[in-house]
């Protein structure tokens, strides 16, 4: 089976997560498709191939050659974005992309004039939606690469390497997929996500982190005998979102810049949910950011009442570099790995997290390799193919480099 292959058998699958779910993988659809995963591992060969109760996959290639070889892994998860639909996903291949508007269905058009990043993979044959669903290239590009790469390596005993552990997890999108997994199970020296985009990305700088839940409590009163009596909680959350920067947002930043991000509001005059992240590159900036969340809360209070608005601040994940910095060798071999296979790196920070970061702090220094996919989370998501099979192609090199690591 061929990379293309692959990857469009496993967009077959709906996996996607959910953020307000409490079990774990946060759908049970997750499970369908990581119970296919497995059987397909098992079917190429890989070794101590398991599936864990909460929807972790792992696996092994054995070594082919003696020696002090660090072990190391490949990550990837499977679940896809809550942003968008992931049913019935169904791809397009546009063969030798000539730059021109691309139809994903009547009426709705992936341009180059709103997308321009499509023109640099001209002359390539591109994977696309129907425009009513994501792709999945997040992150089962990923998947395909490390599974095809692992067969790569099977089939060619001739390029050495030592161990390689490789994983698959559900909940990366909402935050939750490095909870539950088992580095010490896991058993590598360092590892890698195969989570980052366009060709060439190696990132190993990523967001601080942290959720935060608004809850507004109102009075209900009938609005013809409201006066001095009715707390709209409507209007208190309309005035609780203005007193956030509103030069701070993902629609005004960019780089190193952080943000609030309002997520969703649930409302009515009675009561009001409201949903933010917060993040941002630099640790000290991040902790004011929550501080002026909770200060926006008490000016709240006091203006309204004790207890009229609570906020619930969490953090999700913190900045993989301060992890990172003290083991740059793995940083170096993927470099090495990306100049000898003919891939420009193109080292940038994450304006998000993955599943490296958390791994980072519990314990396995993790940075973020390119997967290939474009315009993650919604309809114009694309992933071209000669860009997985160069992500396939690093994830080799990565492996024969590291056999000669200690040389």
């Amino acid at each position: 089976m061929e990379i293309t292959e692959r990857f469009l058998n496993y967009v077959k699958f709906d996996t996607q997560s959910a953020e307000d779910s409490d079990s774990v993988p946060s759908t049970s659809k997750q499970l369908i498709f990581a119970d296919y995963l497995k059987k397909e591992l098992e079917h190429e060969g890989l070794d101590d191939v398991e599936l864990d109760a909460k929807g972790y996959i792992y696996a092994t290639l054995k070594a082919n050659v003696k020696g002090n070889i660090p072990t190391i892994g490949f990550i990837s998860h499977y679940d896809t974005s809550p942003d968008c639909s992931g049913a019935d996903i169904r791809p397009q291949l546009v063969r030798n992309y000539d730059g021109s508007d691309i139809l994903l269905s009547e009426g709705i058009v992936s341009s180059p004039k709103k997308f321009p990043e499509l023109l640099r993979h001209v002359g390539e044959d591109l994977i696309v939606t129907d425009g009513h669903t994501l792709l999945g290239a997040d992150d089962k590009a990923g998947i395909a690469e490390i599974v095809q790469a692992m067969v790569y390596l099977q089939q060619h005993p001739e390029i050495k390497h030592g161990k390689i552990r490789i994983a698959f997890n559900p909940d990366e999108e909402i935050g939750m997929g490095a909870h539950h997994f088992d580095v010490e199970k896991f058993g590598c020296q360092w590892g890698y996500t195969m989570d980052g985009g366009d060709v060439g990305e190696l990132e190993f700088e990523n967001f601080n982190a942290a959720s935060a839940k608004i809850t507004i409590h109102g009075v209900s009163v009938h609005p013809g005998y409201a006066k001095d009596k009715m707390v709209n909680a409507n209007a208190l959350a309309a005035e609780f979102a203005k007193m956030l920067p509103e030069d701070e947002t993902p629609e005004t930043t960019e780089g190193y810049q952080g943000f609030y991000h309002l997520l969703g509001i649930q409302s009515n005059v009675e009561g009001a949910k409201m949903s933010y992240i917060i993040r941002d590159h630099d640790r000290e900036r991040f902790e004011d950011r929550k501080r002026f969340i909770q200060r926006c809360v008490e000016q709240m209070n006091e203006r309204y009442g004790e207890g009229t608005v609570e906020a619930v601040v969490s953090d999700q994940y913190y900045n993989m570099k301060e992890k990172i910095d003290p083991e740059m060798h793995v940083i170096d071999l993927v470099l090495k790995a990306m100049q000898e296979t003919g891939v420009a790196p193109k080292v940038k920070p994450i304006r998000g997290g993955t599943d490296g970061a958390q791994l980072s702090f519990k314990g396995l220094p993790c940075p973020n390799i390119f997967a290939g996919g474009v315009n993650f989370h919604g309809p114009y998501e694309f992933v071209s193919i000669q860009s997985m099979q160069k992500a396939m192609g690093v994830i080799v090199k990565i492996c024969e480099l590291t056999a000669n690591y200690n040389d």
